[in-house]
C-alpha cells in the first residue's frame, strides 16, 4: 500500500470530515430552530466546526512527522472542547468552562502547524 493511499484513511482526516457535516447540521438547526444567545453560541461552535473540519480533511492526508500530527491532533482537541462546551451550553444548560481551553488549544495547534511548515520549507 502507498504512503498516500495509507495516509488518506486517516482518523483526524475522517474526523474533521465528521466535523465538517455535523457543522452543517448544528448550523441549520441554528438558524431554523434557535433564536436569542442559543442561535449565536450555536453558530459560533458550527463555524469553528467547519473550518477547522475542513483544514484536517484537506491536511490530515499530507502531514508529515511528530510535530504535523500533533499539530493536527491538538486542533482536534481543540475544536471539540470549544464547540462541544458551546453546544453543551445550548442543548444541556451546561456551563462553558472548557471554551476557552479549546480555543488556546486551537490557537496552539496553529502555531505549531506554521512552525512545522516553516520547518519543512525548502532553501531557496
Amino acid at each position: 500500500m502507498s504512503r498516500v493511499h495509507a495516509a488518506s484513511r486517516s482518523p483526524l482526516a475522517a474526523a474533521g470530515a465528521a466535523a465538517a457535516a455535523m457543522a452543517v447540521g448544528l448550523s441549520a438547526w441554528a438558524a431554523h430552530g434557535l433564536e436569542g444567545a442559543d442561535q449565536v453560541r450555536m453558530q459560533t461552535a458550527a463555524l469553528y466546526a467547519f473550518g477547522h473540519g475542513v483544514a484536517l480533511a484537506a491536511l490530515a492526508p499530507r502531514r508529515r512527522g511528530r510535530a504535523g500530527s500533533a499539530a493536527l491532533a491538538l486542533l482536534l482537541a481543540g475544536v471539540s472542547l470549544f464547540c462541544g462546551s458551546l453546544a453543551g451550553a445550548v442543548l444541556f444548560r451546561w456551563p462553558t468552562p472548557a471554551a476557552p481551553l479549546g480555543g488556546m488549544l486551537m490557537i496552539a495547534g496553529w502555531l505549531l502547524l506554521a512552525a512545522d511548515f516553516l520547518r519543512q520549507r525548502s532553501p531557496g
